[in-house]
């Protein structure tokens, strides 16, 4: 049992809300997209909205329980103590989400650059959200809230993505990059990105200090 709600760093936070936020406008605008082609707007940006209402069913069935599941992720890692009905929609929407990102890559606009990406960062982020399942199951909070939050910092690298694919976007005048030529590696730094600072933290002395209150007494209950 928790002994009290672990004060994450406003640092970490912060970055949190951004990508929740970002993950948010995403999802939206492409559903207005989908349902309101733009006939106007940049070409690149024009021609990847044709690319995705190509297969807009798909599309749909993958965006929005990523939707549902950031949403979902926000009372999981943030509530002291969740509801048990947001765990149980928790883990099928994540499971879902990362089943059709694999679906998705099939009509990856970067190839196999950004096929690659997705291959690996989605296996990761479906192994960790298992193994948050299964602590979850097995009622060890703390095991159980490592994982859940690697997991979330994983998918939620696709909102990283956005402001790396920006960049892209804003120099593709001087590099002459099209989308089809950025996208993977957008991925891969986007993705990358939020490995390494959820990884730094889940190792660091600051979150041990932090979850340490909750440890001790688990590992009291498990002695006895």
């Amino acid at each position: 049992m928790y002994s009290r709600k672990p004060q994450h760093p406003l640092w970490l936070l912060t970055g949190f809300w951004i990508c929740v936020l970002i993950s948010v406008a995403v999802v939206i605008r492409r559903l207005i997209a989908l349902e309101h082609p733009s006939l106007s707007g940049p070409p690149q940006m024009a021609q990847l909205d044709a690319v995705f209402s190509s297969h807009a069913t798909l599309m749909i069935a993958h965006i929005i329980p990523a939707l549902v599941f950031v949403l979902l992720a926000v009372g999981v890692l943030l509530l002291r103590r969740p509801s048990k009905w947001i765990h149980q929609l928790f883990f099928p929407f994540g499971a879902i989400t990362g089943l059709t990102a694999y679906a998705m890559s099939r009509y990856a606009i970067g190839g196999w650059v950004e096929r690659s990406a997705v291959l690996v960062f989605d296996t990761w982020f479906l192994f960790s959200l298992g193994c948050a399942y299964r602590f979850y199951h097995r009622g060890q909070p703390v095991k159980q809230r490592e994982w859940t939050t690697r997991a979330v910092g994983i998918l939620l690298g696709i909102a990283t993505t956005r402001p790396v694919m920006g960049v892209f976007f804003a120099s593709s005048g001087a590099t002459h990059l099209t989308a089809k030529q950025f996208f993977g590696i957008a991925f891969w730094i986007g993705f990358s990105i939020n490995v390494v600072v959820i990884e730094l933290w889940l190792h660091s002395n600051q979150r041990l200090r932090v979850m340490e209150p909750i440890d001790r007494p688990q590992a009291n209950t498990q002695s006895r």
